[in-house]
């Protein structure tokens, strides 16, 4: 059964004060570990790569081992899954450290969702800059 990370970056400003928020559920939907995190002045998409690098580190220190990533940065999923290029060098990096994570896990799946089906997450990376 797997479990579920939703994950989000959240910037004031790009580049601005940023902050990274995460979730993990169980199967039947039971808050496991949440993950917020201030990143200092970065841009959004920066954010949004160490939100899902922060929380799937998190999944790996709990032993968890399949698990469905939800986020609403798309470029970041579709970088992850190798079917955008990456042109920007600060991203590559972090998508590298993220593929090396990944190899943790029996299964992962990515799926982009709508901004509001991700609000825990996204009130964490808010809370992670206040």
């Amino acid at each position: 059964m797997n479990y579920k990370i939703y994950t989000d970056g959240a910037c004031r400003g790009n580049p601005g004060p940023s902050g990274a928020g995460g979730v993990i559920l169980d199967p039947s939907g039971v808050l496991v570990a949440e993950v917020c995190e201030y990143l200092g002045i970065v841009t959004n998409n920066v954010a949004e790569y160490h939100a899902l690098r922060l929380t799937l580190e998190r999944a790996v220190e709990l032993g968890i081992k399949n698990v469905n990533v939800l986020m609403d940065s798309k470029l970041v999923v579709e970088q992850v899954m190798g079917r955008w290029q990456i042109k920007n060098q600060n991203l590559r990096e972090i998508n590298e450290q993220i593929l090396d994570i990944v190899a943790n896990f029996d299964s992962i799946t990515f799926t982009h969702i709508y901004r509001n089906f991700n609000q825990h997450a996204d009130r964490l990376a808010n809370q992670a800059i206040n």
